[in-house]
């Protein structure tokens, strides 16, 4: 017979843990199943200075091992493991993990699977992340204050980032494939009017350069195929995030860009829950993470109080 778990919670980032916090406290006996990338994204954050209640800042790392403590303290199970199937048909729900090697039965699930930033699959864009590349400039712009620093794509994200990264570094480069940004024309209208911004159309990075130290540069290949070297102390990737709903796809109700749509935390099918980046395209900050996080968990409980099977 599988074992019976009241709350399961999938993915371990700031809202996975946050919720297996408020669910242990209530009595809820959650598990927690950290996946692929035990603690989320924020592990690959060298330093956080923007989530209250650390104000030295504290690495990414640091972070998700106190959320797992004090998820632990009262009582969380935390497993390493990864759900690879999760049957939300009827309830109790069936899961397996790790490709069938465990099969448990759950009473609600809050899924907190975060989302992937995407990456131009670079070797050398993958050898300096953390040490210059980033994929958000609001978590880790502070640390190119009066620097020279690049934002790669076109669209309304990437010229947010460069907006925001001109209001404190010296010189921000806006490095765009094509011969036009793709987007909003008030997006557009901004990036065009703020002195220190640069748009560089028709280019694409082709290495990321840099030593010991980290980032240093990067070289571009415009079109037409002409090479260009163009120093910088930062860059920073704006080419979208990919939602990680593949465990739910065809099951949950998803937006048009594949985020699960959730009301309060709860998803289309009861049980369900839904916290962090896997269901908001437009934050994707620790702090609204850990917010939603709590949301699911109050409305997990309010839900088996109403409903146990």
């Amino acid at each position: 017979m599988s074992e019976s778990i009241k709350c399961l919670i999938v993915g371990s980032g700031p809202a996975g843990y946050t919720a297996a916090i408020y669910a242990a406290r209530a009595n809820l006996a959650p598990v927690v199943y950290e996946g692929i990338e035990p603690g989320g994204q924020l592990t690959t954050t060298t330093e956080i200075e923007n989530f209250p209640g650390y104000p030295e800042g504290i690495s990414g790392t640091a972070m998700m091992e106190d959320l797992k403590k004090q998820a632990e303290r009262f009582g969380t199970q935390v497993r390493f493991g990864v759900v690879t199937k999760l049957d939300l048909s009827a309830r109790p729900f069936a899961v397996e993990i790790d490709g069938g090697t465990t099969a448990l039965r759950a009473e609600t699930v809050i899924i907190a699977t975060g989302a992937s930033a995407k990456y131009l699959g670079l070797p050398s864009e993958q050898k300096f992340r953390g040490m210059g590349v980033s994929a958000c400039a609001t978590c880790d712009g502070f640390f190119y204050r009066k620097k020279d620093v690049a934002v790669i794509g076109g669209g309304d994200t990437a010229c947010e980032e460069a907006t925001y990264l001109a209001s404190l570094c010296r010189q921000v480069y806006l490095v765009v494939r094509k011969n036009y940004l793709r987007a909003s024309k008030a997006m557009q209208e901004r990036v065009f009017t703020t002195p220190n911004i640069e748009v560089i159309f028709e280019h694409n990075m082709r290495e990321v350069l840099g030593d010991e130290n980290g980032v240093t540069g990067m070289l571009l290949e415009s079109t037409a195929g002409a090479e260009r070297r163009v120093d910088v102390d930062g860059i920073f990737l704006a080419i979208g995030h990919h939602p990680n709903t593949e465990l739910v796809a065809g099951q949950l109700e998803l937006d048009e860009q594949g985020y699960i749509i959730t009301h309060q935390g709860q998803t289309n099918v009861a049980g369900v829950f839904a916290a962090g980046d896997v269901q908001d395209p437009r934050y994707r900050q620790a702090i609204t993470a850990a917010g939603s996080g709590c949301m699911a968990a109050l409305e997990c409980e309010r839900f088996l109080a109403e409903h146990t099977l």
